[in-house]
């Protein structure tokens, strides 16, 4: 066959389910009787589609059907489609008996695992997924997730969002840092320190300090790295409450930072979408973080 040109061939699902089926089963009959039409159907449509792409996919003899090398490369291709539409429909028309909890460094710290369980027992018809994305938003612009427990304000007016608690700052240090003999540390204490942050999704900015007072700042932007870079005592990072119980590390430490303004937890949703699992996801959270 002569390959298309100038324009780009038109494929539908039906022709690569079609051409799945017949590989599948062996046969044009058999193919026809799992997809619920005719043989004459099927040769049809396996017909359009090599005409669509201008190429010899299956040649079919009296005994058998065999695949071409193009038509390897094409089926390889139709298979994925085919499994991420299904992963679509999946995503569309099931995802209320799934609820996605996004997140940037840290979810709900020490209060996680006990959300987790006392979600289970008291709503199994909705199964909560715990989703990292290292995005503003908690991964809500990305479409990981269905809600986004943020530790920042989201200046967007596609979003809706509800404080569910206060965190402590922590300060994250080595392990054989100076102050890390210390029960807690002020901001004064590092002023003079290099201090690692993460301007995407963090809550540490120089304004926490005031003008004259700042350290230097420098950035990362994924958690493992930060903790890496302040265990060899080069820097030091302030974080929520909340990473200290979730990223336990050898050779780091955490200590409270008295004078530094607590970090609000925000819970953040879709304005025009919320899931209709929110809101008992805010009551048993706000409850949680209420025992604090």
């Amino acid at each position: 066959m002569d390959a298309l040109q100038g324009r780009t061939p038109q494929i539908e699902l039906r022709q690569l389910r079609c051409l799945v089926a017949i590989v599948d089963e062996g046969t044009f009959t058999d193919a026809a009787i799992v997809l619920g039409v005719s043989q004459a159907a099927v040769s049809r449509t396996l017909a359009s589609l090599e005409q669509a792409l201008g190429v010899r996919l299956l040649r079919r003899t009296s005994r058998e059907v065999s695949v071409t090398g193009t038509g390897v490369r094409v089926l390889a291709h139709a298979r994925r489609v085919l499994g991420e539409v299904d992963d679509l429909v999946g995503e569309a028309t099931s995802g209320h008996a799934r609820l996605r909890i996004g997140y940037a460094w840290s979810a709900l710290g020490r209060h996680t695992l006990v959300f987790q369980r006392r979600w289970a027992e008291r709503h199994p018809e909705t199964e909560v997924q715990l989703v990292r994305t290292n995005s503003g938003t908690g991964g809500l612009a990305e479409g990981a997730c269905d809600l986004a427990v943020v530790r920042r304000p989201l200046d967007d007016r596609r979003f809706d969002s509800v404080v569910l608690g206060l965190e402590r700052r922590m300060c994250v240090m080595a392990a054989d840092d100076p102050l890390a003999r210390r029960r807690w540390i002020r901001l004064g204490d590092i002023s003079g320190r290099t201090v690692l942050v993460d301007r995407r999704t963090g809550t540490t900015t120089e304004e926490l300090w005031p003008p004259g007072s700042r350290p230097v700042v420098q950035e990362t932007h994924d958690v493992d790295d930060w903790l890496i870079a302040i265990s060899t005592g080069h820097c030091v990072g302030l974080t929520p409450e909340a990473t200290a119980h979730q990223y336990r590390r050898p050779g780091v430490v955490y200590r409270a930072v008295r004078d530094a303004e607590p970090v609000v937890v925000r819970l953040a949703w879709w304005r025009d979408d919320p899931h209709p699992a929110g809101a008992g996801v805010i009551e048993l959270l706000t409850d949680l973080y209420r025992t604090d």
